[in-house]
Formats: structure tokens, sequence, C-alpha cells
């Protein structure tokens, strides 16, 4: 089963829909019982650093997502993926649940912000399992942008400067784009998550 976190601030809706359609079982749950019946953790995001962990906060969800995400595959998609790292600055100082090394800051770019619409992705380090993505467009809705070393950077956008599109840290993902609304594509690269962290876990075994 896979969970998507509900703390009030994501498309959970259209993520659910988008691991459906993969053939998945899917709970919307902010259950920490049921977070931990989970075989992979998802959490979705839009809106503001500050508000996301202050939901997270009240829900007291911090303390057991980060002890999730060191045992089982975890997603974060747009602000969740920018919550996975140590600190971000939109709206103040707020601490991130420190799943991958990094800062969230806003974007320096020339170009005009929000980074809106779609967008190519370029692979990094080599990474096999998303080599087949090179050059395919998906859609991006953000201001805010990690800043993390190359050796976490799966993919990432040229919007004027250069944005981490997908980042990795073990069994910990992050997608900054929207993978639920960028097509076929975005399904598939869902799939290729699925796929690699499925494969982590039968290694475990």
């Amino acid at each position: 089963m896979i969970a998507i976190v509900d703390y009030g601030m994501g498309n959970v809706a259209s993520v659910r829909t988008a691991f459906q359609r993969l053939g998945y079982e899917v709970e919307i749950t902010d259950s920490i019982e049921r977070l931990e019946a989970a075989t992979h953790i998802i959490l979705p995001g839009v809106g503001s650093f500050q508000a996301a962990v202050q939901e997270i906060n009240q829900r007291h969800l911090a303390e057991p997502l980060c002890k999730l995400a060191k045992e089982k595959p975890f997603l974060g998609i747009c602000l969740g993926m920018q919550l996975l790292f140590d600190k971000g600055y939109e709206n103040g100082s707020s601490d991130g649940l420190g799943l991958i090394p990094g800062e969230v800051t806003r974007i320096e770019t020339e170009y005009i912000l929000p980074h809106i619409g779609w967008n190519q992705l370029q692979i990094e380090n080599n990474n096999q399992a998303f080599a087949p993505f090179q050059d395919k467009h998906v859609y991006f809705v953000h201001s805010f942008q990690a800043r993390t070393d190359q050796q976490y950077l799966v993919a990432t956008a040229d919007y004027g400067t250069k944005v981490p599109g997908i980042v990795q840290n073990g069994h910990v993902y992050g997608m900054q784009f929207h993978p639920e609304k960028s097509g076929e594509v975005g399904v598939d690269l869902l799939k290729v998550f699925m796929e690699e962290t499925n494969s982590d876990r039968r290694q475990l075994a």
C-alpha cells in the first residue's frame, strides 16, 4: 500500500490517481499507524515551506516521517521535495526534515518567477534508471529551489540557472515538478521510482 501524507497542503487526489493508474493501492492519511503500515510514503505539497512545516508539526508528523524515511521508500513532490532538505527560507527560516543535505532558497534567475510551465529534464551523474527521461518535458510551479551537493542530483532543469528537478539520497527521492500533472512522462517517472525502490527492498530482504 502506498500512503500519501495528508497534512492539508498537497494535490493528494491527483497524486493518488497517478499511482492508481500504475495499479497500486493508495491511501491518503495523516494517521501514523497507517503510514507505518505502508510500503511507500509520498509527501506532496503546494504552498510555502514555512506553512507546510507548521502544518506537519501541528499534526506531530515530523519525527514519524523522519523515522519512516529510514525504513521505507519515500518520495517528496514539489513542496514535498523541498521539505526533504535541512532548512528553507521562504517567509523566514524554517527547519525541514533533514533527509537530504541542503537548503531551499529563492531561485536566483533573471527569468520571471514563479517558474511555471513545461521544462526539459537534464539527467545528472549518468543516472541509468532515469536516463530515458533526458530532454523530456515536465510541469513545474515554484519560486524556490533546493541547493544541494552534486551527488544528490538525478535531474536538473535550466531556468536561467540550474534548478534541481529530481534528487535522491538512498531510497529517499524528490521531484520538484508535478509528475501528476506531467502526462505520460510523469506517470512513467513515478513508475521508475516504484521499480527502483521495490528493487532496493528486495535486495534488503
